[in-house]
């Protein structure tokens, strides 16, 4: 367990990597004692210092496979503030440290979800429509060498996320059963399928109004949801051009700037 001093360092440090796009080495080996707890503070002093308006949620770790690779037998969550909103018709500047993108499907509350005791059942309920999703992650820890601790403290890796057009009715397809197929400059990268988080997205989900009951939050009506990736993430190179596609939920594009400045990309 940290000291509050040590956690304000923490949290100071990553700010200041994402500021200057210079990541630091893993929390975990700056501050050796650091555990879950100090992590989501860590988190939650650096969402406080941004003072933006919370747009939702992402679930991290959602895989068998990463909880494995963590050590862990639970997923871990971010925040999607309205800075992190990406549009797709607009080229993304390359303003990151060492950005990634992953593909998921996103839930539209329409409904408040209860807290400690949400089921699937109540999260079908609450939600107005499922809709493509990018999400862009990025990690302030040098090579991405995180542990559960780092990745924790550092908003769950998020960075930004954009959502397609659609708007899909959740009793219209069957959630667990979405395959996706990602395009990276029009050549086919990864194909997946949504039951790869948890099994089912929704649970994904109910976890996560579940988990963030514990700090004192609830996800609103009109929040936007992140459950997890249908597959692994990429890379993001200057100039690329992703597309996800879904079965019957639609697609959603991502285009990067060619250089720092932002140009390069029409």
């Amino acid at each position: 367990m940290l000291s509050a001093d040590q956690r304000a360092d923490a949290a100071a440090r990553l700010a200041a990597a994402e500021r200057d796009r210079v990541p630091i080495p893993p929390l975990t080996s700056l501050f050796p004692e650091i555990d879950v707890v100090d992590a989501y503070e860590i988190q939650l002093l650096n969402i406080g210092r941004r003072a933006r308006p919370v747009l939702g949620h992402k679930v991290g770790l959602s895989s068998l496979v990463m909880q494995q690779m963590m050590g862990v037998d639970e997923p871990d969550y971010g925040h999607l503030l309205d800075d992190m909103a990406l549009d797709e018709r607009q080229t993304v500047p390359l303003k990151y440290c060492q950005p990634r993108v992953e593909v998921e499907v996103g839930f539209v509350l329409g409904e408040d979800l209860p807290g400690a005791g949400c089921t699937e059942d109540d999260v079908l309920r609450a939600t107005s429509a499922l809709a493509p999703a990018i999400e862009l992650i990025d990690s302030r820890i040098a090579d991405w060498k995180i542990g559960l601790a780092d990745t924790i403290a550092d908003n769950a890796s998020s960075a930004g996320f954009v959502l397609g057009a659609a708007r899909v009715p959740p009793g219209a397809l069957d959630i667990r059963k979405i395959e996706a197929t990602l395009r990276r400059n029009g050549e086919v990268v990864a194909e997946g399928r949504s039951d790869a988080v948890l099994g089912n997205p929704v649970t994904a989900v109910a976890w996560l109004a579940r988990k963030v009951a514990d700090f004192g939050v609830r996800l609103r009506a009109g929040n936007i949801v992140l459950p997890g990736s249908c597959t692994r993430a990429f890379d993001v190179h200057p100039g690329d051009r992703f597309q996800a596609d879904f079965t019957g939920l639609g697609r959603v594009s991502l285009k990067f700037a060619s250089t720092p400045s932002g140009e390069g990309v029409a």
